[in-house]
C-alpha cells in the first residue's frame, strides 16, 4: 500500500525526522487561506501516488504570493502525466515553506528479496534524476546489507561530511531503520534528503510503501489508504477476494492460482501477444464469484481476447463455466474468448459452453491456444 507524501512527513515527524513546514489544501476556495500560513518562496507539490512529479510539472517553485496562487490553482485538479503511472488526476496539494539547500542527498531501506534482509542504500547524488546517476555513475550509490545490527555510520561516512553533518544524517537513518521494522513498510524513502545552508538535514521529500499483508497489525497504517488513487477495479476485485493487477497488454487471463497465472501471461507472450492483466481468482471460487470476476476482466476497453485457462481442482470446471457462461448473457461482449480447461468436471464444464449458445473457443491443450492467440 502507498500513502501520500504529506502522510509519510507526519510518519517522519512521529520518528524525529525534520521536514519543512507545509499545509495541506483539498479544495480551490482554500487555497488563498493556505498559502497565507507559510513563507514566501514556497513549493507547491502535487499530492499523488506516482514518481517524477517534479518531471511532469507537478512540483513548482513559487517566488511570490500571486505566483503561487496561480501554480496552486493551476495544480489542484489537473491531470498529471507520468510515465510510472499514467494520468492521475491531482485532488490534493502540499503548500510547502522552501528551503535553502546547499546540498542534496538519496537515501532509502527496502526489503531485498533476494538476499532475504532489509537494504539500505545512500547516495550524494539526490534528486530527480537517481535513476540515471544508477545507470550512469552506480559507484555513487553505496548499499549494505542488514544482516544483523543496524550501523549505517561506516556507510554515511563515505559521502564526505563533517562530523555533525554526519551524525545528523545517522540519527535519520536510524530512524528510518526503526520505521521499516515496526510500521511493516517495504519501502522508505527519501529523495532528496538535503543539508541546508545553516547546516540543518531535512527531508524535502517522502515516500513509504507498507505491506498489504501485515495492515491487520497497523489500523492506522491502513486508514491512510486513499482509494481514488486506486485503480478502480482493483478495489472491485478486492471486495470479492480477487487478485487483479491492471496490465498494459490486450490479452485479458483469468486463472485459479498465482504460478499458474505467470505461466499463462509466459504463454500470451509466446504467441506474440502481452497480458492485459493478472487475475487470479483462486481455488475456491463459486459461479459468483467467477461472474463477478469475468465482469473486472472485460471492463478493460484494451481487451482484444480473453483467454481462460483453468486446472479445475477445488475449483470445478462446470463451476467455472457455469459463471462465465452467466457473465456473458449479462454483458455485451464481441472479443474472441479462449478457453482451456483440466481437470474436475472437465467434460461437463465443456457441455455448459457447448449448450449456451455462446460463442467460445475451446482449446484441447496450451500449445492450441498459443495457435490462437497467436491469430488473433
Amino acid at each position: 500500500m502507498k500513502i501520500h507524501e504529506y502522510q509519510a512527513k507526519e510518519l517522519f515527524k512521529q520518528y524525529g525526522i525534520d521536514v519543512p513546514k507545509s499545509i495541506l489544501c483539498e479544495k480551490r476556495e482554500d487555497i488563498e487561506k493556505s498559502i497565507s500560513k507559510v513563507s514566501i518562496p514556497c513549493v507547491i507539490k502535487a499530492q499523488v501516488h506516482s514518481g517524477a512529479r517534479g518531471k511532469a510539472g507537478g512540483v513548482k517553485l513559487a517566488d511570490s504570493y500571486e505566483n503561487a496562487l496561480n501554480i496552486a490553482n493551476s495544480i489542484l485538479g489537473m491531470e498529471l502525466k507520468s510515465t510510472q503511472a499514467g494520468i492521475k488526476k491531482v485532488n490534493k496539494i502540499l503548500i510547502e515553506e522552501a528551503v535553502k539547500i546547499d546540498k542534496e542527498l538519496y537515501i532509502s531501506l527496502t526489503f531485498d528479496r533476494a538476499n532475504e534482509c532489509i537494504a539500505f542504500i545512500i547516495s550524494s547524488q539526490g534528486g530527480m534524476d537517481i535513476e540515471e546517476v544508477a545507470k550512469s555513475s552506480p559507484e555513487k550509490i553505496y548499499t549494505m546489507l542488514i544482516k544483523d545490527k543496524f550501523e549505517p555510520l561506516s556507510l554515511i561516512s563515505k559521502l564526505g561530511f563533517d562530523e555533525k553533518i554526519t551524525i545528523k544524517i545517522c540519527n535519520i537513518a536510524n530512524s528510518l531503520y526503526k520505521l521499516i521494522k515496526e510500521k511493516d513498510a517495504s519501502l522508505v524513502e527519501i529523495n532528496p534528503l538535503v543539508v541546508t545552508k545553516t547546516a540543518d538535514v531535512v527531508a524535502l521529500d517522502a515516500k513509504i510503501n507498507f505491506d498489504d499483508n501485515a495492515l491487520f497489525r497497523h489500523e492506522e497504517i491502513a486508514a491512510l489508504k486513499d482509494e481514488k488513487e486506486e485503480n478502480p477495479y482493483e478495489l472491485e476485485a478486492q471486495k470479492y477476494g480477487l487478485n487483479y493487477i491492471k496490465l498494459d497488454g490486450t490479452i485479458g487471463c483469468m486463472v485459479n492460482g498465482a504460478g499458474l497465472a505467470m505461466a499463462t501471461m509466459d504463454i500470451i507472450k509466446l504467441a506474440g501477444k502481452d497480458a492485459a492483466n493478472f487475475l487470479d481468482v483462486g481455488g475456491g471460487a463459486s459461479s459468483e464469484k467467477i461472474e463477478h470476476a469475468f465482469k473486472i476482466l472485460i471492463s478493460d476497453k484494451n481487451l482484444e481476447a480473453v483467454f481462460i485457462n483453468i486446472f479445475g481442482g477445488i475449483l470445478r470446471c462446470d463451476f467455472l463455466a457455469e459463471g462465465v457462461k452467466n457473465a456473458i448473457q449479462n454483458l455485451k461482449i464481441n472479443i474472441p474468448i479462449i478457453v482451456r480447461m483440466e481437470g474436475t468436471n472437465k467434460e461437463e464444464g465443456a457441455k455448459i459452453l457447448a449448450n449456451s449458445g455462446l460463442k467460445f473457443t475451446v482449446v484441447k491443450n496450451l500449445n492450441e491456444a498459443i495457435e490462437v492467440i497467436r491469430k488473433i
